[in-house]
């Protein structure tokens, strides 16, 4: 039987692990897709269970790249990033290159991160392959992680993200199952994004593909940044172009744009607006019936699984070669609370580009 002494140890002892405890952060599993063929998104894939590190082994140092932080999507992706990198007690550094069209830019900016010495790289990339030649080089001291936008493969140690086809296909789907085929045609403006980036040519088959068996036409295609002042200049040529248009579908950059240039023209609800991702004012916007629908990739969970697989490769613990959340129409803003907190950052949010645990 413990002594009343022994019994006070105790009780300090348990009060001491119930304090300390909180600060060991756990991750529940996530859910993800993994293509059974290593960087192959449109082949087979499989969802699984997929259970994080609870810890890096130490402190290491990352280097992250955006193409750029013009709109919400990246922030969430940010927050992401941020909260996994406190989990597991590692360090980053971010840059972004202000905009697609900025490649030299971005070549610029991850050579001079990683020359800095850091043990990893997460390269958001601006282009699907312009940067191969400064990736392969860089592959060679440290592991390098595609995150969000696919690249071409060489290099590449894994790839965090989605199948682009697949949301171009989930943004056409909402208007071919609204015009099946023999159904009064309509009109559509399709603002794929800037030409050349590294999801724009995969999204647009995708979308392409999701329509041909619809009524639907595309009367007018709008390539561009996505800069939301780009995008207002895009929408409103479209409107000129072609003035009895039924849907405007695009970016989230387009859909945010589409919504006040239609209130401004006196065209709400005789033109539909679809986004084909998700941000924090499309999400208002589906709320508010101004926008008809949109998928979530889940950025903040994409941002998360990011630092993740790169603290894996770092150790040489990779489990997945490549993976993604699983896409989820949003419409009518049927959303759970659970999915919506790995879509978008809290509203306080504001960007993080260096941070240490």
């Amino acid at each position: 039987m413990p002594t009343m002494l022994q019994t006070y140890h105790m009780r300090w002892i348990c009060v001491l692990f119930l304090v300390m405890a909180p600060l060991v952060a756990k991750s529940s599993p996530w859910q993800v897709q993994v293509p059974l063929a290593p960087f192959d998104y449109e082949g087979p894939s499989e969802i699984v269970t997929y259970t994080p590190l609870e810890a890096a082994r130490q402190n290491w140092s990352l280097c992250v790249a955006y193409p750029h932080l013009k709109d919400a999507y990246w922030l969430s992706v940010n927050h992401g990033m941020v909260e996994e990198a406190r989990r597991l007690g590692v360090s980053f550094k971010l840059v972004e290159a202000g905009g697609y069209p900025n490649l030299e830019r971005q070549r610029q900016q991850v050579t001079e991160c990683v020359a800095e010495g850091v043990d990893a790289l997460i390269l958001g990339t601006v282009t699907y392959d312009a940067l191969t030649d400064t990736i392969v080089q860089i592959a060679q001291e440290i592991p390098v992680i595609a995150a969000v936008n696919d690249i071409a493969d060489p290099g590449v140690t894994a790839k965090v993200g989605v199948s682009w086809v697949e949301m171009g296909a989930a943004a056409g789907r909402v208007i071919a199952q609204r015009h099946p085929k023999g159904s009064a045609p309509v009109k559509v403006a399709w603002f794929p994004g800037p030409e050349g980036a590294g999801w724009v040519q995969f999204v647009e088959r995708g979308f392409h593909t999701a329509i041909a068996a619809s009524s639907a036409e595309i009367a007018v295609t709008k390539y561009g940044d996505t800069g939301r002042k780009e995008q207002v200049l895009l929408v409103e040529q479209a409107l000129k172009d072609v003035p009895d248009l039924d849907y405007i579908v695009g970016s989230a950059p387009t859909a945010e744009a589409a919504v006040s240039l239609l209130r401004t023209h006196g065209l709400e609800g005789r033109v539909q607006i679809v986004s084909d991702y998700m941000t924090h004012a499309v999400y208002r916007g589906i709320y508010r019936q101004k926008i008809l629908a949109a998928p979530t990739d889940f950025p903040v969970l994409q941002g998360r699984l990011a630092v993740e697989f790169a603290v894996r490769a770092i150790e040489g613990k990779l489990v997945h070669r490549q993976a993604g959340p699983v896409i989820f129409p949003v419409v009518e803003g049927k959303i759970t609370e659970d999915q919506l907190s790995e879509t978008l950052a809290p509203a306080s949010f504001i960007p993080v580009f260096e941070f240490s645990p």
